[in-house]
């Protein structure tokens, strides 16, 4: 993962959870020129050795991204008292957001953008730090078919696949889409994986044989170390995917789009967020066993999750 002697741009990047880290650690390894801004500075001074105190300290990049947990946040980087866009001598060029907030939000921040001559993408990621560091994660992208042009060869480090979906905000509902896709996939895999075993197939050898077929794919395969071993270690929570699911409901009345299926798994999810679960959604699994009346034990053997060896 090298940078091109064409990519010049600077770079800034603010925010540095889980997921910003190992996302501006692709850049940082690809060779780029990135300076850091975290709220809490010990978690950027562990990332990089070039740190800022403020997000308005780095106005003076070519290329911000964004990466943080909440639309407050996004709104309070870019518009707050030391906010990006509130330096009176510098704006990027382009600013990137890569969190996942609301429509709302993200068109607030694209106007305080607009306003100062800034171009603003919104590029939520789909893929946890384990999947962003092996270098599967996905993204789709909105704003000015020209900023994407600047930003992509540095969202293709970040990520394998960085797509143009179309102006405005539309990235936002492309990710709220996949986000509902995951939660129904996650709730066929552990219903059909119920009646594999109930029905006296060990779990290790049917979701072998699912991932070897024309039926596996990247992420049952990803799953499938979960699902065998009962390790529900949080990557996305079954209260997250119910907000996704939520939004992505009220999009479809809002479209008059008929979802049947997606009604249905909203539900579901929803009864596992009153159940209590707080870890991974694949906990989907324990309810559909429970359901049919099946204890489930962790076999408790290693399981290939499809990412080693990437990179």
């Amino acid at each position: 993962m090298k940078a091109s002697s064409e990519m010049k741009q600077t770079l800034g990047w603010i925010g540095c959870g889980r997921m910003g880290t190992a996302m501006a650690g692709r850049l940082i390894a690809a060779g780029n020129d990135v300076t850091v801004q975290n709220r809490t500075r010990a978690k950027a001074e562990a990332l990089s050795s070039h740190v800022v105190d403020a997000p308005a300290d780095l106005a003076d990049r070519d290329i911000v991204f964004i990466m943080v947990s909440a639309n407050d946040d996004l709104i309070e980087v870019t518009t707050g008292p030391s906010g990006l866009l509130t330096n009176p001598n510098h704006v990027p060029k382009v600013v990137v957001d890569c969190s996942t907030v609301s429509t709302e939000a993200s068109a607030i921040v694209r106007a305080a953008c607009a306003q100062r001559g800034v171009s603003f993408l919104a590029a939520p990621i789909s893929g946890n730090p384990k999947v962003v560091s092996s270098g599967k994660a996905t993204q789709a992208v909105s704003g000015s078919r020209e900023a994407y042009d600047v930003a992509k060869p540095y969202l293709e480090q970040i990520s394998t696949s960085a797509v143009y979906v179309g102006d405005d905000e539309v990235a936002r509902l492309v990710k709220i889409c996949h986000n509902m896709m995951l939660g129904i996939v996650t709730q066929a895999m552990a219903e059909i994986t119920v009646l594999a075993e109930k029905g006296g197939i060990k779990r290790s050898a049917w979701l072998e044989f699912l991932n070897a077929s024309v039926m596996g794919s990247t992420f049952t395969k990803y799953k499938s170390p979960a699902f065998v071993n009962l390790d529900f270690t949080p990557t996305f929570t079954p209260t997250l995917l119910r907000k996704d699911f939520d939004l992505g409901m009220k999009a479809a009345y809002e479209l008059d789009v008929a979802m049947p299926v997606s009604a249905l798994c909203t539900e579901l999810v929803k009864a596992t967020v009153g159940a209590g679960y707080t870890d991974d959604f694949a906990v989907l699994l324990l309810e559909a066993a429970r359901a049919s009346g099946l204890v489930m034990e962790a076999e408790n053997i290693a399981v290939d999750d499809g990412l080693s060896g990437s990179n």
